[in-house]
Parts: structure tokens; sequence; C-alpha cells
């Protein structure tokens, strides 16, 4: 069934040192601020807050493995116990940030190879809802839909479902490991293509080319894409063209 809907939520990864935020700001509904996981200090989420209310975008927590050599795109061995501490920690942290800012908290996504393996480990997925939980505030939680943590926090915590415009996906609809050529997308047109089919059909060609069904409300693209810039713009010109606008 195609999509009725004329607004799009366009979301992107901030505060992550990638020089891009002020361009890619206006051009997006939400953004994700890394909290002191892989990246960011107090000063870096304070630049990436206002940024964000200035451009009326919706802001939401990054937490990761706590791992900035690797920028949270190894998974590291933890406990459980140690892995629910960290997640709570970034949390409560970039919450008194935003508190400083006078700023409200509309979601949480976690980065790299903690959103990766939350979505298929179940150790992982409860000690990560259960961080949330303990910190007894209730912004949505962008998930894939289907995966393990999409089930574990379901009834638990308010959800919305991702998916990501410059990643390429699997057959299973695991995003394909960036070690892997190809993984990213660059291309402003294929970006495109592959966010509207997601968008207008909720639907997905993955790289073998079998078309499979997605269901998303939040699409990703990643600050630190080096063509991030030039493919938003080439999305906003295509928006305008099929009279879709950001949903702010």
């Amino acid at each position: 069934m195609k999509s009725e809907a004329k607004h799009i939520d366009i979301n992107a990864d901030l505060g992550e040192g990638s020089g891009f935020d002020e361009a890619i700001m206006p051009l997006i509904a939400s953004c994700s601020i890394a909290c002191g996981g892989h990246y960011g200090t107090d000063e870096t989420m304070r630049t990436a807050i206002r940024l964000a209310k200035k451009n009326k975008v919706k802001i939401g927590a990054h937490p990761s493995f706590p791992d900035k050599d690797n920028f949270g795109r190894k998974i590291i061995t933890m406990t459980k116990k140690e892995l629910t501490a960290t997640v709570f920690d970034q949390l409560l942290h970039f919450f008194a940030v935003c508190e400083t800012e006078e700023a409200t908290v509309n979601h949480i996504k976690l980065h790299g190879a903690l959103y990766n393996y939350a979505a298929k480990d179940a150790p992982t997925a409860d000690a990560v809802v259960e961080a949330i939980i303990d910190t007894k505030v209730r912004p949505k939680l962008y998930v894939q839909y289907n995966s393990v943590l999409h089930r574990k926090a379901e009834n638990l915590l308010p959800l919305e479902f991702e998916a990501f415009i410059d990643r390429r996906y699997n057959d299973d609809l695991s995003l394909v490991s960036r070690s892997e050529e190809g993984a990213l997308i660059t291309n402003p047109e294929a970006a495109w293509k592959q966010l509207f089919k997601m968008f207008s059909e909720n639907a997905i060609e993955t790289v073998t080319g079998t078309v499979k069904p997605i269901r998303a409300s939040t699409y990703c693209i990643h600050s630190d894409n080096k063509h991030s810039v030039e493919i938003l713009q080439y999305i906003h010109n295509q928006m305008k063209q099929h009279e879709l606008t950001l949903d702010r």
C-alpha cells in the first residue's frame, strides 16, 4: 500500500565531529546527538542542541558502546550490568545538558555496533531497555522493525521504526557490513530512490535485487558520510517535485 502522508521524517546522527552539522541541520526533521560513548562532550552536545533548536529539529540521545577509539563501531565485551550502567550514564548526561539548554528530548537512538547488536542479541537489548527505564524518562526509542530490540521494548517504551537512506540491506533486512564494498550509498540519486521506495511503497530492494517489505516512519542518513549534504540537497529537490515536506 502506498503512503498517503505528505510529510517525511529524515533524521541524522550529529554532534560526532563530522564538520557537517550546520549544513545538515536545516535539511532534516530530527537528530540523534552523540552523548559521550563514541564521541561527545558537554560542549559538543550543547552546540548540537542549540543548532537543533535554532532549526526546529527534534532532539534525541545517541548512546553507544564506550569506545571512542573505534567510534563505537566495534562490539565491546561487557556484562549486562556494565552495559546497562554505561547506557544509563550516557543518557543521564545528555538529559542534564538538554535541561540546561531547555531542550525537549524527543527520542533515543543507539549508535553503531550497539545499534546493530541490540537488534539481534537479546541480553544486549534487555540491557538497553533496562537502562532507559531506569532513567524514568520516556522519549521514543528508534528501532528497526521486527528486530530483537523492537520485541524487547514493545509495550515498555514508545517506539518509532527506522530505516536507512544511505545503507544497503541484506535479504534478512540487516544492514550490509561497512567492511563490505558498496555498504554505504554515496550516489544521491540511488539514495533518493531507496528512500522514496521505502516511504511510498513500504518496500526496499536488497543487495541481491530482491524487493522486501519494510516498515519505517523515520529515515536516517549518516553525517559521517562525506556525501551526506549532497544527498540531502538532492533529496530535497526531489521532495519538492513530489510535494513532500519535512515532518517537524
